[in-house]
């Protein structure tokens, strides 16, 4: 009579070649931690700039407000003033808003850049990983095979 085929040692060998291969999730992970940490920095530098424009428009709009709020000698001054920082206002805002924009062009350029190289590294490491899984199985599907066989 004919054994049986056991197909408990073939199906571990067959799973344990599809066995996660740690290296890879420890690539993947430091490749992943990088991306952050750039991100990151993208972030703080821009927030950092944000609050030099921010802060230097609100000192310089002060400045101004302080020659409103002097004394002057005719009404008309007043209004004169007035005027004036009205216009020297929406200057320094479009000069401020032209700085803002500045600053969220560079940090869309530098997220596509780090997001290319993220994505270059990704797909290396899952190719490499891919490789090797893929060499395993085949080792083991030709070990079975052969098991089989005998």
């Amino acid at each position: 009579m004919a054994d049986t085929q056991d197909f408990t040692k073939m199906m571990q060998d067959m799973m344990s070649a599809f066995s996660m291969d740690p290296t890879a999730m420890q690539d993947a992970f430091k490749t992943q931690a990088s991306l952050a940490e750039k991100m990151s920095k993208v972030a703080l530098e821009a927030a950092e700039k944000s609050t030099e424009i921010s802060a230097k428009w609100t000192k310089d709009t002060l400045a101004k407000f302080g020659e409103v709020a002097t004394v002057k000698d005719e009404p008309t001054d007043y209004t004169k003033s007035l005027t004036d920082f009205a216009s020297s206002s929406a200057e320094m805002a479009a000069e401020n808003m032209a700085a803002f924009a500045e600053v969220a062009k560079k940090v869309q350029m530098e997220t596509v850049e780090l997001m290319l190289a993220a994505g270059k590294d990704f797909s290396q490491d899952a190719t490499t990983a891919m490789k090797k899984a893929t060499t395993t199985a085949t080792k083991t599907v030709k070990k079975a095979t052969t098991a089989a066989a005998s």
